[in-house]
């Protein structure tokens, strides 16, 4: 692991790292903020995975979340949202909602994308195990969130692996992928065909497939510009038809920007580290 930056920050650390990935077979880049901490103490890690077209340093440089890790004692990770590299397949169009900047946190099997496209399992597998030998993490202790495409990471990553997260959260999420445009796009061409396959990548499907957590926190902008790409309606009808406590927020006058997540994500670490321990 290559360290990029480290820099002072409410009494921690926020750094930048590099490293050669074996799931994705390129070098990866993500930030991890430490807060505040006696020697020897593990600290309780909150995952964030970020939106289409983002990297690590949208959240880093524009969640304005360290104020709150350091005060709740929280471990912050925000990994890439794809591979990335001059030999890394791209949208053969140029597209933005497709390829570079847009894996959607799925391990895909079609080519040419699978052989570099595997971000679930670098989610999952791979960047946790670094975590947990680098910096002080109590991986028994871990919670996950994220925005619009890594909204709907979070989601389905926390419903298919609900005994590892203590807690699942998510802003303007794209809760139903299988049913909307940019969701279609990405797992099409990502996993092919087979709908079966995609149903394992949409959090409302899940849910409807039997999947289950306690509960969940969603902040939705009513201003948001893509609210027909997100419909957090569907996501409420499969939460209250499978019995999951849903608290969704329709925040008035909001859009899909930081602005808008960032007024709200204080919120949301106070709701983890109350479920975090």
């Amino acid at each position: 692991m290559e360290t990029v930056s480290v820099t002072k920050a409410f009494g921690g650390t926020q750094g930048v790292y590099r490293h050669a990935s074996t799931a994705t077979g390129t070098d990866m880049t993500f930030s991890v903020y430490v807060p505040p901490h006696a020697e020897g103490m593990k600290l309780p890690v909150v995952w964030y995975l970020s939106g289409l077209t983002c990297t690590h340093a949208n959240v880093t440089e524009k969640g304005e979340f360290r104020a709150a890790c350091a005060e709740l004692g929280l471990i912050f990770v925000a990994p890439d949202t794809s591979p990335r590299g001059e030999d890394v397949p791209d949208d053969p169009d140029g597209a933005w909602d497709f390829g570079l900047g847009a894996g959607f946190y799925v391990d895909a099997t079609e080519k040419p994308f699978a052989a570099n496209y595997h971000m679930w399992t670098y989610v999952t597998e791979e960047l946790p195990g670094l975590v947990a030998a680098e910096f002080p993490a109590d991986m028994a202790r871990q919670s996950i969130m994220g925005h619009s495409m890594g909204g709907h990471g979070a989601l389905t990553i926390g419903l298919t692996c609900p005994d590892r997260y203590k807690a699942v959260s998510a802003f303007a999420p794209i809760v139903a992928p299988s049913q909307v445009p940019w969701g279609q796009k990405a797992l099409g061409g990502y996993l092919g065909d087979d709908r079966v396959a995609w149903g394992a990548h949409d959090a409302v499907a899940l849910i409807a497939g039997g999947a289950r957590v306690p509960e969940l926190l969603v902040d939705q902008g009513d201003a948001d510009g893509f609210l027909d790409q997100l419909k957090p309606d569907l996501l409420a009808d499969a939460c209250a038809e499978a019995g999951i406590a849903l608290t969704l927020r329709m925040q008035p006058g909001y859009d899909h920007s930081y602005y808008f997540i960032s007024t709200f994500l204080g919120d949301h670490l106070r709701w983890h580290a109350e479920r975090l321990g």
